[in-house]
């Protein structure tokens, strides 16, 4: 534990370290990521997946060790237990900090599939990262505005069925897909503009959830819902690198997929309506949670 030192050298160091890890994991990632691509048997990708989500794990427990070596922060939890490797998990958490995502990788490590995001299709382009992303089976969407649809309906639910067919892999392999559905990270100013009815929470965006469940089918079986609270106020990633995140406060509750989330949320109206109201339903319940977490 090296917190004793001054905060500018814990961060130079950590910075640093982060910096190696990535780099390190980043190219056997692309490599295989290659080899993935050119050897187009079953079993070979069935192979290399695990091994690459293998790389990436121990990215994120490399992460892990940097943070305890150069600085404490106590992250206390409820809800881990009855988690599993062996499920297949929608993750949603409030969104207030990119140190969100440390966080979750931090406590989820171990106890359900590595964390997949939705990504929109056109960053598969993006050099490295791209190919990496795709290696490591994060799932890519692509959407349709409603104005494009209105010029070219013979379109319309294709971009479903193109992400449909992304996730096939997941039938086989289990897996935990992320969304901050929120949509962005909370600020006060944000919170003013949308006049948020919640306290400490953004409006929830009820499509992002429908896509996904209506992309990922009966593959996903349950829904784990994490709150996570700063109680000495939102840190940026220079706060978290830098040790000056002392204090975390975390909440897991995980349930069934409810079977009143289930259905075609793009082409049938009541059930997108009664849908919404599920969602607000959740997320009015997390912000009683998340005052709760937030009590000194």
């Amino acid at each position: 534990m090296l917190n004793f030192l001054p905060s500018i050298v814990i961060c130079v160091f950590s910075f640093l370290m982060y910096v190696v890890n990535t780099l390190f994991w980043l190219i056997p990632i692309i490599v295989f990521s290659l080899l993935k691509a050119l050897i187009p048997l079953k079993i070979s990708r069935t192979f290399f997946s695990y091994l690459l989500d293998q790389m990436a794990s121990n990215w994120v427990a490399l992460n892990t060790i940097n943070q305890k070596i150069f600085y404490r922060v106590d992250i206390n939890v409820e809800g881990l237990n009855g988690l599993s490797m062996r499920e297949w998990y929608l993750v949603l958490c409030n969104h207030q900090s990119w140190v969100d995502i440390l966080i979750l990788q931090r406590v989820l490590h171990g106890n359900i599939p590595f964390l997949k995001f939705f990504l929109k299709k056109e960053l598969i382009y993006v050099p490295f990262l791209g190919i990496a992303w795709w290696a490591l089976d994060f799932p890519f969407m692509k959407r349709h505005s409603q104005a494009f649809l209105k010029k070219n309906p013979h379109l319309k639910g294709e971009d479903i069925k193109t992400t449909r067919k992304s996730c096939e892999k997941f039938k086989y392999k289990p897996v935990s897909v992320m969304s901050f559905i929120e949509g962005t990270r909370f600020t006060s100013a944000k919170h003013k503009k949308q006049k948020s009815p919640y306290q400490h929470l953004l409006k929830p965006k009820a499509g992002g959830i429908g896509f996904v469940l209506d992309a990922m089918g009966e593959h996903l079986t349950k829904i784990v819902n994490i709150t996570i609270v700063y109680p000495d106020g939102i840190p940026s990633f220079y706060d978290f690198v830098c040790g000056n995140v002392k204090e975390v406060r975390v909440k897991i509750e995980t349930t069934d997929v409810a079977q009143e989330l289930k259905g075609d949320y793009f082409n049938d109206r009541a059930f997108k309506i009664s849908f919404q109201k599920h969602v607000n339903q959740m997320w009015e319940d997390k912000d009683a949670v998340f005052s709760m977490l937030n009590k000194k």
